[in-house]
């Protein structure tokens, strides 16, 4: 039994070798190949860095012309709220107002936003009905502390999301709380756009270099510059990573096997905006097309290369598991009787009771006059009996059980996801079945070799390793008392 029980511990022991090994082989493998795939990449990257420097002094660019030069556009807007809050003063009830005649007389779209922030009405329908829960959560608690403040906002530039066009917003409350009147501004049609349109720019960039694939900027609410919700919608991996990227302001990649593409997430900060279109994300999606034929190229050499590297690490492993593998099992086992040793104790108790439904017994077990085996028939004849009654303990517990040689002639035994009823049954066939074997070996029989059981659970006894055992023991000792053979339960009178 024991030879086996070294033979399963060395196999255990070369699977986790070889695991590790080529683990390492083909880490150390795929470093080689990235190096190669470095080679390649670092005039994409180089590009990438380029066009995403472009797009940065672009869009800040944008930004700097509308905040020095269309100062005004705000000046209007809250003009056109402040007209708005008079005319709701004066006629609060908005079913009664003719929206397009307003949106004709102030040249802006109105929406206006109750306290669920829903707009209710719109000079643009589409709008009508639109949850900001929904579509845009971010925007929320910052559409509850305008309406909560009072006064005028303005942010910058912005897309609206049914058409993509693009456009200024600004919001006032009403006196009362109940609404925000939102205003939006087409920027399209101004001179400063059309003189420096952003999407054209970002276009030109996307036909100037043939290894970028996409070129996008996201609002915090993750909808592309100049285009639609539904045109510009996210997949899940990409939402992620732009909302990664919008939470950690730092850069990041991820890869797209099936199509061989990077998406490289950028976050920009705006350094004239202090409203919700403040934070943004720059989205590049490049390909790596001569990365690939590169890797296709040297697919064969890699191959071949990690094949002799893994069957090299399972010869070093069979042979190094040759040499640790007994001084490893003898550190954890019983060189007498192959079962587990005090020094594994603690750590399988503790995963024991990680993994344990229900209750957990801890069995301790002494040979009472063992003693006299050895005094008497001498210690060969004492390791005998103790490899007999390791072998009736193991015959007599579950599968799942575990025995531990505690040192000398006491043994330990754990019961994880037991019963009081398995409990009381195993103990009283361990009892048997020791005293059965006693009973056919006429030497042990005179020395009057019989068998005391202490018995703890957790948790009800408590769910440090030390702890139970030494309640366990105390149960012993109490049986010992009670006149041997037996088994004894802890409780707190023990202790007296």
């Amino acid at each position: 039994m024991k030879s086996h029980l070294r033979s399963r511990f060395r196999i255990k022991l070369f699977l986790i070798m070889i695991l590790f090994s080529v683990t390492i082989t083909f880490l150390i493998s795929m470093y080689d190949n990235m190096r190669l795939r470095e080679q390649v990449l670092q005039n994409n990257q180089l590009q990438v860095q380029q066009i995403e420097e472009a797009v940065l002094t672009s869009l800040h660019t944008l930004e700097s012309l509308y905040f020095y030069f269309d100062r005004d556009t705000a000046a209007k807007m809250k003009a056109n709220s402040n007209f708005l809050i008079d005319l709701y003063e004066k006629s609060p009830d908005f079913a009664q107002w003719d929206f397009a005649e307003l949106k004709n007389l102030l040249g802006m779209d109105i929406y206006i936003i109750d306290e669920h922030n829903v707009i209710q009405y719109s000079s643009f329908p589409e709008d009508v009905g639109l949850d900001f829960a929904d579509c845009c959560g971010k925007l929320v608690p910052v559409l509850n502390e305008r309406r909560a403040l009072g006064g005028f906002y303005h942010d910058g530039i912005d897309t609206e999301q049914q058409t993509g066009k693009i456009k200024k917003y600004s919001y006032m409350a009403t006196e009362d709380k109940k609404y925000l009147i939102e205003l939006g501004y087409s920027l399209e049609d101004g001179e400063i756009y059309q003189q420096f349109n952003l999407s054209r720019t970002l276009r030109n960039l996307e036909q100037k270099y043939p290894s970028i694939n996409e070129i996008n900027i996201f609002n915090i609410g993750g909808i592309a510059f100049g285009e639609s919700v539904e045109v510009g919608k996210l997949s899940a991996e990409r939402r992620a990573a732009f909302e990664q990227t919008l939470k950690s302001k730092e850069t990041m990649e991820i890869i797209n096997e099936s199509e061989s593409t990077v998406h490289r997430y950028v976050h920009y900060v705006s350094n004239f905006d202090d409203g919700t279109t403040k934070d943004r994300v720059i989205e590049i999606i490049y390909n790596e097309n001569d990365l690939q034929a590169l890797l296709d190229a040297n697919k064969n050499t890699y191959i071949y290369e990690l094949a002799v590297s893994i069957a090299f690490a399972f010869i070093v492993s069979f042979v190094v598991s040759g040499w640790v593998s007994l001084p490893m099992y003898l550190a954890f086992h019983d060189s007498l009787t192959g079962l587990l040793n005090r020094a594994a104790y603690n750590e399988y108790f503790k995963s024991v009771l990680l993994k344990s439904k229900g209750m957990t017994a801890l069995l301790t077990l002494d040979l009472d006059n063992f003693k006299l085996i050895n005094d008497k028939l001498g210690h060969d004849e004492g390791d005998r009996l103790l490899k007999q009654a390791a072998r009736d303990i193991r015959s007599a517990i579950r599968k799942e059980d575990e025995v531990f040689r505690w040192g000398g002639d006491e043994f330990v035994i754990v019961m994880p996801s037991t019963s009081l009823r398995e409990v009381h049954q195993r103990a009283a066939n361990i009892i048997q079945t020791i005293s059965d074997s006693v009973e056919l070996k006429e030497e042990w029989k005179k020395v009057d070799l019989t068998v005391s059981m202490g018995i703890s659970f957790a948790p009800e006894h408590g769910t440090n390793p030390d702890d139970l055992y030494k309640k366990a023991d105390i149960a012993l000792y109490a049986s010992k008392e009670k006149g041997k053979n037996q088994y004894q339960i802890y409780d707190d009178t023990n202790d007296v």
